[in-house]
Parts: C-alpha cells; sequence; structure tokens
C-alpha cells in the first residue's frame, strides 16, 4: 500500500479525471484503491426499497486506484511522492521535493 491516508489531499495524474483535486475520503488498503472526494463519479440507478424510499438516479464516488494519485504536499502544494524518515522513533511522511515532514 503506498503512503496515503484519509484526509489527504490528492491530484488524479490519469485517466478520465486526470487534474482534479480531491480530499482521500476512505482507504481500501486490501485492494489498493482511495475513494476521493468528487473524483470518479458513476451514476446508480436506485429502485424504491423499505431501506431507501425515494427512486431515482444518484450520482456517488466509486474508488479508484491508488496509483493514479499522488499526495498534495501540505508545505509547498506540489503533487510529490512520498518517502518514510524516522524521526524519535516515529515513522513520518517526507516530501521528496521540498524535504518537509508531515
Amino acid at each position: 500500500m503506498r503512503k496515503v491516508r484519509k484526509g489527504d489531499r490528492v491530484k488524479v495524474v490519469s485517466g478520465e479525471d486526470r487534474g482534479k483535486v480531491g480530499k482521500i475520503l476512505q482507504v481500501f488498503p486490501e485492494k489498493d484503491r482511495v475513494l476521493v472526494e468528487g473524483v470518479n463519479i458513476v451514476t446508480k440507478h436506485q429502485r424504491p426499497t423499505q431501506a431507501v424510499r425515494e427512486p431515482g438516479i444518484i450520482k456517488r464516488e466509486s474508488p479508484l486506484h491508488v496509483s493514479k494519485v499522488k499526495v498534495v504536499c501540505p508545505e509547498c502544494s506540489v503533487p510529490s511522492r512520498l518517502g518514510v524518515v524516522v524521526v524519535d522513533k516515529q515513522k513520518l511522511r517526507r516530501c521528496k521535493q521540498c524535504g518537509a515532514t508531515f
């Protein structure tokens, strides 16, 4: 699994939504997928059931493979690769562009 976490800002680097920036809503490490806010929108036709009373067409996000996103560094605001550095026996992520740890 790559070094992405819930709440990170990411930029999509390939696919139909290339260039969009969003926040990670959910991470699925067993499938190597992430759910990004406002990216990879699919339409679902919902029929009325006892749980969902309103029928219609619902637009929602679909998971995206983790290799299609890059984390946007909070310091330099550039999508970059991340490294891991150990500081005081604690693993921190480090931006490869500016060197900031977070």
